[in-house]
């Protein structure tokens, strides 16, 4: 597929001033601005633009903190919703090696439980240990750099929200609270979330500025998300567009009926595959009710050579894990890294790579004067 130059979104904006939750209505800013409303109040953000919905929390989530909440991800044109666990879920700042000598050493601050990462490479219980392994596999030994795991252990949080005449963004912001031993705990990570009108999608921009020197640092997150299912009620294929050849590959929902562990299939390394030309995750929908096909959800990874790894792998109970790692580059402290996707609704796998090839070869997303607009590298702090 040919490189082509992005679509650019550039249009003044306005900052839409926060409201407590009332009839929606109320939250429309201006004239002119019905294709979009935000409500804000003390626990989540709720988008809906004229094509899609979703909510991010502030606090008290109904299952992760980070990325679009669980549930929540509306494609008005189908009805149909993610069938996962949310969308775009951060996890840790991670590097190649192994935590076994010093993983009782990682507590949260707060004293909130431990907040370490572990690959339970001392555990004698063999149910721990089997779940460890099918849940991260035997072939590649990660450890935790800089904690919490923010899906689930980071504070409350105030997104800003800024609007456009055709977009409304949000950016969170968080400092990493704690580190392993010989490492300094706060770098920082930015989401920054673009809804543009007329779009069944969002683009989306993770960007770590860290505080610490690492050979292979790189952040851990679900792209585009988790799916949840009982024998594939819930969706009845998947894709790959980096596997199985140019074309990728279209994987039936009935082999991920029984748990497999990351590095058995379906998997991806930077060291070990060639690097695609397009890198795109995505699901067939399917109503659970009636087994009827709806859309598909994707996440394109804009830029394929930010992906370290990433697999699509079954655990027990249900679940099939879409995590992706990106950067895994040497990194100095101070300097900083990005990755940028589109995530959303697709009638089919063409529409994908349509779309794709619009904003293929980009890591950095900005929201400044002039509008919102893709860009080819991390953008520069205050950007």
């Amino acid at each position: 597929m040919n490189r082509r130059n992005p679509v650019v979104a550039r249009l003044a904006l306005g900052v839409l001033v926060a409201s407590a939750w009332t009839d929606p209505s109320a939250a429309r800013q201006g004239d002119g601005e019905d294709w979009a409303r935000v409500v804000e109040d003390d626990r989540a953000i709720t988008i809906e633009t004229d094509l899609i919905e979703a909510v991010i929390p502030k606090n008290s989530p109904k299952h992760w903190m980070t990325g679009i909440e669980k549930g929540t991800f509306l494609d008005k044109t189908t009805g149909f919703r993610e069938a996962g666990d949310g969308l775009m879920v951060i996890d840790w700042l991670m590097e190649p090696g192994s935590d076994a000598e010093w993983q009782e050493q990682v507590f949260a601050p707060d004293g909130d439980g431990v907040g370490r990462y572990t690959w339970f490479e001392n555990e004698t219980d063999p149910a721990r240990r089997e779940y460890a392994l099918m849940a991260h596999g035997s072939s590649h030994r990660k450890r935790m750099v800089e904690g919490p795991q923010l899906c689930h252990r980071m504070k409350p949080v105030e997104p800003e929200v800024i609007r456009g005449d055709d977009f409304v963004a949000v950016r969170t912001t968080y400092r990493f609270e704690y580190a392993a031993p010989g490492r300094t705990p706060g770098s920082r990570w930015t989401q920054l979330i673009v809804f543009p009108k007329g779009e069944r999608y969002f683009v989306l921009m993770d960007r770590v500025d860290s505080v610490n020197d690492s050979p292979e640092l790189f952040l851990r997150n679900d792209t585009p998300g988790c799916v949840r299912h009982e024998q594939g009620d819930t969706f009845s294929e998947m894709y790959l567009s980096y596997l199985g050849g140019p074309d990728g590959v279209r994987i039936p929902s009935g082999e991920f009926f029984n748990p497999f562990p990351p590095d058995l299939k379906f998997g991806y390394r930077r060291d070990t595959h060639r690097v695609p030309e397009h890198f795109i995750r995505a699901y067939h929908l399917r109503d659970p009710e009636t087994g009827a096909d709806g859309p598909w959800l994707a996440g394109l990874t804009l830029d394929p050579s930010v992906v370290y790894e990433a697999w699509c792998s079954q655990r027990p109970g249900g679940i099939i894990v879409m995590i992706e790692e990106i950067h895994g580059r040497p990194t100095k402290a101070g300097e900083s890294f990005s990755a940028a996707h589109v995530v959303g609704y697709f009638d089919d796998i063409e529409a994908m790579h349509e779309v794709y090839d619009r904003y293929e070869g980009h890591t950095g997303l900005v929201v400044d004067e002039g509008g919102w607009r893709l860009v080819g590298s991390t953008p520069t702090p205050g950007e």
